[in-house]
């Protein structure tokens, strides 16, 4: 669950390192990288890429400061295992090792810069089930793994991959536990609208329809903090501007 998370919203192409005691494994290598720029229909592919802390890639289309789903990391055992034609996972990183035994908050490093903080597991969606009919069925669980830029820099395809297991605060891969989470968050006084909560608990805008039952869990005080358009709020607006700030667990 992402409650008391926090995120820092500079969009510098660099932060702070990671500090502590992060023990970095060598584990891989990247083996393609792509970037979905707006209204472009098919990804780009990338030798060299340009990300941005707490932000994503530069110039793609899923980069987000309040986002816990900047990128998605699929694996090239998942494409071998279910013969899978290349990009029919919409990943931005290819790797070539496989994404289940990564973990939510743990760290990879990308080359010598990027460092990249692991969110939870991708669930298939129906966007990826109408671009190839049958896949959702043939895949499961095994998308990949979505994460945040933690530290921004660039990386290019080939270069290795270290692992620093358990890092940061972990995450759920069950959105409704994710939703609920975001909702938590927002101070008393404060009020976010539908798709800021979408956004935060990292799911699509479709999943808006399911939220009044999900929220109906919760007190009042607080599920009456999520409103479903921003010409009702009844105060200020939360920019979820701490949301994802972890400098605290890597101090």
């Amino acid at each position: 669950m992402i409650q008391g998370l926090l995120l820092n919203t500079s969009h510098s192409t660099r932060s702070e390192p990671p500090q502590g005691s992060q023990s970095w494994q060598p584990i891989g290598s990247v083996q393609a990288a792509y970037s979905r720029v707006a209204k472009e229909a098919e990804p780009r592919h990338l030798t060299r890429v340009e990300t941005m802390a707490n932000y994503g890639i530069v110039g793609d289309r899923h980069a987000c400061p309040h986002s816990p789903r900047q990128l998605l990391i699929a694996g090239d055992p998942g494409y071998e295992r279910f013969w899978l034609a290349d990009t029919t996972l919409r990943e931005n990183v290819r790797i070539d090792f496989s994404t289940a035994d990564l973990r939510s908050g743990d760290l990879l490093r990308l080359g010598a810069e990027v460092v990249l903080w692991l969110t939870f597991h991708c669930e298939p969606c129906s966007l990826l089930e109408r671009r190839h009919p049958g896949v959702v069925k043939r895949i499961g669980t095994h998308r990949g793994m979505l994460a945040r830029v933690l530290r921004g820099g660039s990386f290019s395809v080939g270069d290795e991959i270290s692992l620093a297991r358990a890092s940061l605060p972990a995450m759920s891969d069950d959105w409704q536990t994710r939703v609920l989470g975001v909702a938590r968050a927002v101070p008393a006084g404060h009020y976010i609208v539908y798709r800021q909560l979408a956004e935060m608990a990292g799911v699509a805008n479709a999943y808006c329809r399911a939220f009044p039952r999900v929220l109906s869990r919760l007190p009042v005080d607080i599920s009456s903090r999520v409103i479903g358009a921003a010409n009702t709020l009844p105060g200020p607006r939360w920019s979820g501007a701490e949301l994802f700030d972890v400098a605290h667990h890597l101090a």
